[in-house]
């Protein structure tokens, strides 16, 4: 079993290391999931707190850290997590790659789940919490269940092949607005504006 572990960490590593570096001259591979949405692009006036790679956790205390205004663009679990308190994703990250217009792209990305090599979904897992406060511009939630209710404050958070167990809650006109959700996501409770 650790050895199952292991050998998925690995690919995971590999495939978002992979996927997040280019040759020079070549554009970048998207990201994306086939009937999504690309995440919007960063304007000019958008000044990205910090630079960073993905962050692979398998504890509560290392998810809080990644998230975090000093954490990283992407956050990959390797498991459940719970906590009993709320949590907040909070900074503004660029995700290594360019735009067509070659300015950096800003995105944070929870990923709930594995990939193999092929960047096909492997497991699934379930983040709860009672609340989760979207601080960051161009954050989603993919491949997984989060149980609890997403207040949303920046604007385009997407659910991307992803449930939310709960409500999600705009606290402004634009986050409601550019909120995306794919034909593979759901949310079970209401959505709507509430400060």
């Amino acid at each position: 079993m650790k050895l199952r572990i292991l050998l998925l960490t690995f690919i995971l590593l590999m495939s978002i290391f992979t996927g997040c570096t280019s040759k020079k001259g070549t554009t970048p591979p998207s990201t994306t999931q086939p009937g999504t949405n690309p995440p919007q692009n960063a304007t000019q006036e958008t000044k990205p707190d910090t630079v960073t790679t993905a962050s692979i956790v398998d504890s509560e205390s290392a998810f809080e850290k990644a998230i975090s205004k000093n954490g990283t663009w992407i956050i990959a679990t390797l498991k459940d997590l719970t906590f009993n308190k709320d949590l907040v994703l909070d900074g503004e990250f660029k995700n290594g790659k360019k735009d067509e217009a070659g300015k950096d792209i800003i995105q944070r990305k929870i990923a709930l789940y594995t990939q193999d090599a092929n960047r096909t979904v492997t497991n699934r897992f379930t983040l709860t919490a009672p609340k989760l406060t979207i601080n960051s511009l161009n954050a989603r939630i993919q491949s997984g269940t989060f149980k609890g209710d997403v207040y949303v404050s920046a604007k385009n958070f997407e659910l991307v092949d992803a449930t939310v167990e709960g409500n999600v809650y705009f606290t402004t006109e634009e986050a409601k607005s550019s909120f995306k959700m794919d034909a593979t996501s759901k949310v079970t409770g209401k959505q709507e504006m509430k400060k």
